[in-house]
């Protein structure tokens, strides 16, 4: 029942397959730019809950309680962004995902306007910035017919080697070109959340506290060019 930013057919033309993936990789990007951001100043994972939830067991047994607020904090809103994305992307009167590109522009945009002038506590910080990394989560979730997850990176790693095995064992042409398609997407899905979270010390150093204004920046750029490239493709 997803929509897609692109098209709301269940095929995708090549052409379609490639806008989806490029989208898909600029997300990972800018999940992972925000993730290293949120973990460098609020020692938080806003989008990895597979460390969330590690650190919350471990802090339930040795009763760091600063810790278990903070993951149960930060999982409860992650969780709530990616309900109200989904909410969303089912409205009968959305016709697709652009409205979710704007909505966590917005939020960022919103969140480092109010940080620049006034000190958000670690709590505010991480339920605000959880919940849009939540709805992020929501706008790409497949590469044609592949599934994927572009705010965390265990699910791709995970379809990565599934892919590559089953490349490796089936001798069929035409399911080796697949296997082969969706371990390159994943691959430069991977890579984009790998180079947001490289990058992101860099960018915070010199952006300081605007850090966040910059995948809103990104993000809003990109919801309109999905709207031009719409355009073109209904005259078309």
């Amino acid at each position: 029942m997803d929509k897609s930013v692109i098209s709301e057919s269940a095929s995708f033309s090549d052409n379609q397959i490639r806008i989806q993936e490029r989208l898909a990789i600029f997300l990972a990007l800018i999940a992972g730019y925000i993730d290293a951001t949120g973990l460098i100043k609020w020692k938080t994972y806003v989008s990895f809950m597979s460390g969330n939830t590690t650190q919350l067991g471990a802090a339930l047994s040795t009763d760091k309680y600063g810790v278990i607020i903070t993951s149960v904090t930060v999982i409860a809103s992650f969780l709530l962004g990616i309900y109200a994305g989904t909410c969303l992307s089912l409205y009968k009167r959305i016709k697709n995902q652009i409205l979710t590109f704007y909505i966590v522009s917005g939020i960022l945009i919103f969140y480092t306007i109010i940080a620049y002038f006034y000190n958000i506590n670690t709590i505010s910080s991480i339920s605000i910035i959880g919940f849009s990394m939540g709805i992020m989560n929501t706008i790409v979730t497949s590469v044609g017919n592949q599934k994927v997850n572009t705010d965390f990176v265990t699910g791709t790693l995970n379809s990565l080697a599934r892919n590559t095995a089953m490349l490796s064992m089936t001798n069929d042409r035409a399911e080796k070109k697949q296997y082969k398609a969706n371990a390159i997407h994943l691959l430069l899905l991977w890579i984009g959340f790998l180079s947001g979270a490289f990058a992101a010390p860099f960018l915070l150093s010199f952006l300081g506290n605007w850090s966040l204004g910059f995948p809103a920046l990104l993000l809003l750029i990109c919801g309109l060019w999905i709207s031009i490239f719409n355009i073109k493709l209904k005259k078309n």
